[in-house]
Order: structure tokens, then sequence, then C-alpha cells
């Protein structure tokens, strides 16, 4: 593997670091100033859009799975989260597939990943939610479900990767079908 190559596969994981240290400060800056279910920012942009409220979440995103044993969230919240990351960097590395940019959404939701695990295994109480925004009635929801950077993340990431999976760049010229007579 050349300079260029390793450049080109090992920098976006840049992105995966920055992610998870920013998601960490902010989950413990949160735990170690405001009490839970507190808001500590309310209205930041007037009418309140934006509202920064510690909760934790023991399940999933939306909490979804909140109601599940205990003895089963770390296999369905650790182990198979942390194998399909695994994959996911095993497949990074071998795939000639991916263009720059999804190869920098892919290290944003690997980064996010690592995030919310790490709080699934050093935080007993769940994972630090604190972001939460005005949704205005669509979906019937008023708030959307609070959330934290490693979350935003991992959203945002994955749509840029499935927008750019859907749209061919336009520097490619498309394949042109193939003639009848061939």
């Amino acid at each position: 593997m050349t300079n260029i190559d390793k450049k080109h596969y090992f920098l976006p994981f840049s992105l995966t670091a920055f992610i998870v240290i920013l998601d960490q400060i902010t989950k413990t800056i949160i735990v170690s100033k405001w009490p839970r279910q507190g808001t500590f920012i309310t209205d930041v942009f007037n009418n309140e859009i934006l509202i920064l409220y510690h909760v934790r979440n023991k399940a999933i995103a939306f909490s979804l799975g909140d109601n599940i044993p205990d003895q089963l969230r770390f296999p369905l919240f650790v182990i198979i989260p942390v194998a399909v990351l695994g994959f996911l960097v095993w497949y990074y590395f071998v795939t000639k597939e991916f263009s720059g940019i999804q190869r920098w959404a892919i290290a944003g939701i690997i980064g996010g990943g690592i995030g919310n695990i790490a709080d699934r295994i050093f935080r007993p109480d769940g994972v630090v939610d604190f972001i939460s925004v005005k949704f205005y009635g669509i979906f019937g929801m008023e708030r959307w479900p609070t959330f934290n950077f490693a979350d935003a993340s991992v959203v945002i990431c994955s749509l840029l990767l499935l927008f750019t999976m859907i749209v061919p760049p336009k520097n490619k010229p498309a394949i042109a079908a193939e003639s009848p007579d061939e």
C-alpha cells in the first residue's frame, strides 16, 4: 500500500476520533454539571427550538428495547453493535468500492457507534442524551427524541452515505446500456 493509499484509507479515521472525543467530553460535562431530568439551557433560539436536557437511555434509538430484561441488554446493545462496527471496519479496508466521501461517512458512523457503545459499557445508568430539538408536530412529535453528538453523527453520516449510494457522482460517466447485438 502506497503512502497515498494509506492516507486515503486512514485519514477519515481522524473524524472517528474527533467524534468520540467530542461526544465523551460533552457527556462528561453533562454528567458532572447537571442533574438528571434537569433542563440546564432552555429556549436557546427562542420558542424552545433547542433545549439541553439531561436524560439517560438504557435502550437504543428512540428508547427501543427499554423493556428488555437486563441480562439481554449487554448482548443486544453491546456485543451485536461491536460486531457490526467490527464488520464495517473490516469491509472498509477490504473493499475498493467506496468513494472518498463515503469513507468519511463510514468513519463518522463508526465514531458515533463507538461513542454510544462506550456509554453502554462504562455508564451503568445508560447512554447520556442531552440535545432536544423542536420538531413542529412532524410525525406527530412536538420534540425529536433527546440525543447526543454520537447519535447525530450516526444519523447525519448514514444519510450522507445513503445519498452518495443513490445519487451517482457527476464526474463518473453512466454505464452505457449493452446493445442487443452483443
